[in-house]
Formats: C-alpha cells, sequence, structure tokens
C-alpha cells in the first residue's frame, strides 16, 4: 500500500538531471524523481544509483519516473510499481531534447558496459 502523504504535488523537481551526477561530472541511464521532495536522481542500473541512495538517507519511498511519457510511480518500502492518479508539479520529465543516457557530452562511448542489471 502506498503512503500519499510520501507525495507533496507541489514541489518542483531539483533539476533536469541527476543532482549528484551534476555535482561529480558524472552520467546516468534514465532518472527518477522524488514524490515527496523533488530531489532527481539516477536509476539503479545507472553507475550511482543515486535514487535509492537518496531513499536510504532520507526515508522518503516514493519515486516518479523522470522521463519523457512515462507517468509510472515505485514505492520502495513495498517494492512495487503504482499509479497514484495525482500529477506533480512541472515540469513532470528531462527535457525532450536531453538524451537518454545523459547528459551529452558526458556519456562514455562504451556506456553500457557500467551499467547495473
Amino acid at each position: 500500500m502506498t503512503d500519499a502523504l510520501a507525495i507533496d504535488p507541489d514541489v518542483p523537481p531539483s533539476g533536469a538531471g541527476c543532482v549528484e551526477c551534476d555535482a561529480a561530472g558524472g552520467w546516468w541511464f534514465h532518472l527518477r524523481r522524488c514524490a515527496s521532495c523533488g530531489h532527481i536522481g539516477c536509476c539503479d542500473s545507472s553507475p550511482g544509483r543515486h535514487t535509492t541512495a537518496h531513499w536510504k538517507a532520507t526515508g522518503h519511498p516514493l519515486v516518479r519516473s523522470f522521463e519523457p511519457g512515462e507517468e509510472w510511480f515505485w514505492d520502495y518500502g513495498a517494492e512495487e510499481l503504482f499509479d497514484s492518479g495525482l500529477e506533480l508539479a512541472p515540469p513532470v520529465s528531462r527535457p525532450e531534447g536531453q538524451p537518454a543516457p545523459g547528459p551529452a557530452g558526458r556519456v562514455p562511448a562504451d556506456w553500457a558496459r557500467s551499467l547495473h542489471s
């Protein structure tokens, strides 16, 4: 069961890319958005796995995909996908012109070898 109190539909995303990857000059595969505070982190396939690290550090259990056209949420506590029926503050995804993996110019040519399964 998802915790609706863990969703703040009014908080904007923290940026257009993974906060920690941007700070370190790294790259990501896909992006996720914390439904509680708007933190943007990289997915668990990415080298940094920053969304999971954010959940472990803050206890914020719910994230939404930050990829264009994806509206699903993930509940870390229940380990399940769900649809909240709520919209989050815009923007709801990374910029459509920003590639995945991204960002442009920081993704190594052999990026697929660095992905986690």
